[in-house]
């Protein structure tokens, strides 16, 4: 049974940084393709980036390329998500999600399982 525990989130002021962690059961991050992506109220679900178990490449949505980075630690079977430059549209609750592929344009629909999701707010 895949289990997925977002933490991490807060308040962050603009121009300010978080690390957001996904901590996992039963994903073998050998295989799965991995990801996240957020929802801001009253907004359509956004993917942000994904990493591939098998090859370890990773995309990333036009939105987040260059501020964010996703990474994973095998040996912990958990995923990262280090975010930097926020700005306040990057307020959403964010969610670690298995994927079904790992791609730019698979992004926002191909989510698997997902978590509850941690909330991060930028505001001054």
């Amino acid at each position: 049974q895949v289990q997925l525990v977002e933490s991490g989130g807060g308040v962050v002021q603009p121009g300010g940084a978080l690390k957001l962690s996904c901590t996992t059961s039963g994903v073998n991050f050998d295989t799965y393709d991995m990801g996240w992506f957020r929802q801001a109220p009253g907004k359509q679900r956004e993917g942000l980036a994904c990493i591939s178990g098998i090859l370890g490449d990773t995309h990333y949505a036009d939105s987040v390329q260059g501020r964010f980075i996703i990474s994973s630690d095998k040996s912990k079977n958990i995923l990262y998500l280090q975010m930097d430059g926020l700005t306040p549209a990057d307020t959403a609750v964010y969610y670690c999600a298995t994927y079904l592929g790992c791609g730019k344009h698979r992004l926002d629909n191909e989510m698997d399982h997902w978590g509850k999701g941690t909330l991060v707010s930028v505001s001054a």
